[in-house]
């Protein structure tokens, strides 16, 4: 059962109906439902409210108004993240972004937009396609995720291969701080010499304050693009065709597998791509650039594709076949719902020529714990993303889910990766920062978060586990005899 959010006090209520109008705050508990998780359906914490500001002033305000009763928040875009990262924990009040829109300025000499948080990520690209630009960044649910949340999860993509992820392409921040004080980070086009703060912020998963004026690179749209995907009698050579295509020194855009499970899926519902049902696995390869040379680039691709094992390899030959191709590829979230009423989605990294051996090990936990696992993933950088499909009303089940998610991420690691390769810790893998991180290392972290969040009402319960959150890093050290000094806890006043 859920428990219920505390209420908002009159006083504070009234003064965000004052800033935003009555039709920015939801208070209603039916409203609210639709807040209380994210794409992540595991967890579910209804939020005391939430507020929906127009702008950067108003947020700005709307943040004084809630901390000034000490009161925690939490940042919000489309609600399409997938590691709990923007859950309303403590009864947090949800700062939700959706209402800005806008692209406020697009700066074509300088390939620039200034965009707010809300601009959702496809609708970015859109909007300067007719200009001969284009955003990078194509997060799988870039048709409804907004960049102000790929910016809090520093979001990657199946074209991030190639072109690297969302920081790559952030030149500035204009950010509401936990103390809604407001600051720019970035150079504005000019190198200050300073820290890196917007770098710092970017890939912080919304514990250091809302971003509400991001300034993007654009970059201009290919001159070319071939498209290739090989159909695999075994999940296993499709993950050696992607090393064997890297070792060719070849370069794609994009290495996308799709495993049997997740083509079945894709294949009964209303987003059917003409992928072959008996085919273990899909594995979509891409390259764009310039004209010059890259058909010959697709074609020694595959021929790696048939070495390794592919009974056929599809070329697109029109904008119209290459979406084809993609298709399987890009609605197979959209499709897991066939398959059971939730999903839990892992987000680790391996190293590529371990991906063969990991896919195995993932297979045979799902028969081991009577779990549905399927698999869609970045195979180019080793991201997968193993689905483990339940339903949670079934309580044995989720312990299951639970045990089966551990050895997972256990596997990976070992296997020379790490928890997560974009989707962010959040709440739903921050016990799994130990495996990669040393006590040291985590309160070090803890130390940044409370240079911008010394309150610590900013996103409570993320990314680090409950034994460093609250903790002085600076109470921690050596003690005379060479032994580690016990922590001392953050005073219940400054986390109330």
């Amino acid at each position: 059962m859920i428990a219920k959010a505390p209420r908002l006090s009159t006083g504070l209520a009234e003064e965000l109906v004052r800033i935003v109008g009555e039709d920015g705050v939801i208070t209603d508990p039916a409203r609210l439902m639709v807040y209380e998780s994210d794409g992540l359906t595991a967890y579910r914490y209804p939020p005391r409210a939430v507020v929906l500001p127009l702008d950067g002033d108003e947020t700005a305000r709307v943040v004084r108004a809630i901390t000034a009763e000490r009161v925690p928040f939490v940042a919000r875009g489309s609600g399409t993240g997938l590691s709990g990262g923007a859950l309303a924990v403590d009864g947090a009040v949800v700062v939700c972004t959706a209402r800005m829109n806008r692209i406020l300025e697009l700066d074509l000499h300088n390939r620039r937009a200034r965009i707010q948080p809300g601009v959702v990520n496809a609708h970015l690209t859109a909007a300067t396609r007719p200009h001969g630009l284009y955003y990078a960044p194509d997060p799988s649910s870039q048709s409804a995720c907004s960049v102000g949340g790929n910016v809090a999860e520093n979001s990657g993509g199946p074209h991030c291969l190639k072109y690297g992820v969302t920081s790559r392409y952030i030149r500035g921040l204009d950010v509401v701080l936990p103390d809604g004080s407001r600051v720019y980070l970035g150079d504005r086009g000019l190198d200050t010499g300073e820290l890196d703060l917007a770098g710092l912020f970017v890939g912080s998963e919304g514990c250091f304050g809302i971003a509400v004026e991001i300034d993007v690179e654009l970059l201009p749209l290919p001159q070319a693009t071939h498209t290739l995907l090989g159909i695999f009698e075994r999940l296993e050579d499709a993950g050696r065709a992607v090393t064997a295509i890297i070792a060719d020194g070849l370069l794609p855009a994009a290495l996308e597998i799709i495993d049997q499970a997740t083509i079945r899926a894709v294949e009964e519902s209303i987003f059917a791509a003409g992928y072959p049902t008996d085919a273990a696995a899909a594995l979509v390869v891409e390259f764009d650039g310039i004209e010059a040379g890259l058909e010959a680039e697709a074609a020694r691709a595959e021929a790696a594709c048939l070495e390794c094992g592919a009974r056929e390899v599809r070329k697109a030959t029109s904008a119209d076949a290459r979406a084809a191709l993609w298709k399987g590829r890009k609605k197979a979230f959209g499709a897991m719902g066939r398959i059971a009423p939730d999903l839990l989605v892992q987000d680790a990294t391996v190293p590529r020529t371990r991906l063969p051996d990991v896919l195995a090990q993932i297979a045979q936990i799902g028969v081991r714990y009577d779990l549905k696992v399927a698999n869609v993933f970045h195979a180019g950088d080793g991201n997968l993303h193993p689905n483990i499909l339940f339903d949670r009303r079934d309580a044995g089940e989720m312990e299951r889910v639970e045990r089966a998610s551990k050895e997972i991420m256990r596997i990976c690691v070992e296997a020379g990766g790490t928890i997560t390769g974009e989707h962010g810790v959040g709440l739903d893998k921050r016990d799994y920062m130990s495996l990669i991180h040393s006590d040291d290392t985590l309160w070090a972290m803890e130390s940044v978060r409370r240079v911008f969040d010394p309150a610590g009402l900013c996103n409570p319960g993320k990314v680090l586990p409950d034994r460093i959150l609250g903790v002085d890093p600076a109470a921690v050290g050596a003690a005379e005899d060479g032994s580690r000094k016990a922590p001392r806890a953050i005073p219940a006043s400054a986390t109330a």
